[in-house]
């Protein structure tokens, strides 16, 4: 499937193809729509440069929130381990 974004929306997000194209992919990891290799595909860039724009606007790579923390409290204290 493709996407045809017109010139008149390209021209107002003032962004050249390629830094929309990687705005939308870092939008998408960022909110938890793509896995990273799937953004960084998007993004038409390697890996590894993908990483470093997550790290350069500040995107975690992993979201680890308190649901997260406490089924792993909760996995420990099962396992006997807390």
């Amino acid at each position: 499937m493709s996407v045809l974004i017109s010139d008149e929306i390209l021209q107002a997000s003032r962004l050249n193809p390629s830094e929309f194209r990687q705005e939308i992919a870092l939008h998408l990891f960022e909110t938890g729509r793509l896995t990273l290799g799937y953004a960084s595909q998007l993004a038409e860039m390697p890996l590894n440069a993908f990483r470093q724009l997550l790290k350069q606007r500040d995107i975690p790579l992993y979201s680890y929130d308190v649901e997260d923390f406490e089924l792993d409290l909760k996995n420990l204290q099962e396992l006997g381990r807390l």
